[in-house]
């Protein structure tokens, strides 16, 4: 994955945005706070209006980067804000393509590296402690609501979560869904097969009675109005009533390709079905897979990938026969924009 990810901040000068678009601006930065708190590595894209020339943003030898004006100027007015949480092993560039066509709709859109489930931070001891994920989120939300100037008014009652995979995990957190560490391992001794029992064996976020009651723990942020999940997992061991009474709207999207380690059955479905009927959808994109919630690959990134480490090119691939990645990926933000504008704002304050 060395070249898959090399260069997460690849700027090169590029077109003009398209005609019609809002253009938008981009900051790279590292969030610090307390001396307990971990270093974040943060972007955002956000509404501008300046006229200077955008560049290419998070484009490498494999992916296909997204335009922005760095350190543009924010636009007046208060706009919605999205945190995006990635996958393990991801990191903020692949979720570009989706944080670009949000701000150009008007939002705000903040994504953080979790330490220790980054593309280039495998920390097993911050890869362990699950629970820091929506605490980095929490920070994220502070980081920009305090800085107005910088990324613009985020608008009261407007704060959604988007997360793939073990992202969608971190988005119920602090959405307010519970964890339990011993329905989850007992349910993967039925379904051991699923990749999220295999990544959750890999790091052991409970190995300790503290770590235990901090994975186990209420994590959530009552500033959150709405989430997104994109193909998730760990899903299973959230509880029936935490899921049942969760106090937001939420949209759940699964990848229809048929998947051994990730089902849609049992895990996107299975969430879906356990949410309030009221306040969710579920939606199943049949030829989308796994990674077509990441960015486009070039022409010749699955070749290249495959080369350097077999299997890998399996990140290229959406559904054999289906449609092409980037029209999946217009559905997905026609879903999530028409579903983030219906979602009412609830309950303000912080936890």
């Amino acid at each position: 994955m060395k070249i898959a990810f090399g260069a997460l901040l690849l700027a090169c000068l590029a077109s003009p945005a398209l005609a019609g678009e809002n253009p938008i601006g981009f900051r790279a930065f590292t969030l610090s706070g307390s001396p307990n708190d971990r270093p974040l590595e943060m972007v955002v894209w956000y509404p501008s209006a300046t006229a200077a020339a955008p560049q290419l943003i998070a484009d490498n030898a494999v992916f296909v980067g997204a335009s922005a004006v760095q350190d543009a100027p924010p636009s007046a007015g208060e706009h919605p804000l999205v945190l995006l949480s990635h996958g393990y092993r991801g990191n903020w560039s692949n979720q570009a393509w989706l944080a670009s066509a949000l701000a150009h709709k008007g939002y705000i859109v903040a994504a953080v590296n979790h330490p220790g489930t980054t593309t280039h931070d495998r920390s097993p001891q911050a890869a362990a402690q699950l629970w820091q994920r929506p605490i980095d989120l929490r920070r994220a939300i502070d980081g920009i609501t305090t800085q107005p100037e910088k990324f613009g008014q985020v608008a009261n009652g407007r704060i959604a979560v988007v997360g793939h995979s073990l992202g969608g995990w971190t988005a119920l957190e602090i959405a307010g869904a519970r964890f339990d560490p011993d329905r989850f391992a007992q349910d993967c001794k039925a379904h051991s097969q699923l990749s999220s029992c295999t990544v959750y064996d890999q790091i052991n976020p409970a190995s300790t009675p503290e770590s235990r009651a901090a994975l186990a723990a209420d994590w959530r942020d009552k500033r959150v109005t709405a989430v997104v999940t994109l193909d998730l997992g760990l899903s299973r061991g959230m509880t029936d009533k935490s899921l049942a009474a969760l106090p937001v709207p939420a949209l759940v999207i699964a990848a229809g390709v048929p998947s051994h380690e990730l089902p849609a059955e049992l895990e996107s479905a299975n969430l879906a079905k356990r949410l309030p009927a009221a306040s969710s959808r579920y939606v199943e994109i049949s030829d989308a897979s796994h990674f077509s919630f990441m960015s486009r690959c070039k022409p010749g990134a699955q070749e290249m990938l495959e080369e350097e480490v077999p299997g890998d090119g399996i990140i290229c691939r959406d559904g054999d026969n289906g449609r092409a990645r980037e029209v999946i990926q217009q559905q997905v933000v026609s879903l999530i924009a028409e579903f983030l504008a219906q979602s009412p704002g609830v309950e303000e304050g912080s936890r």
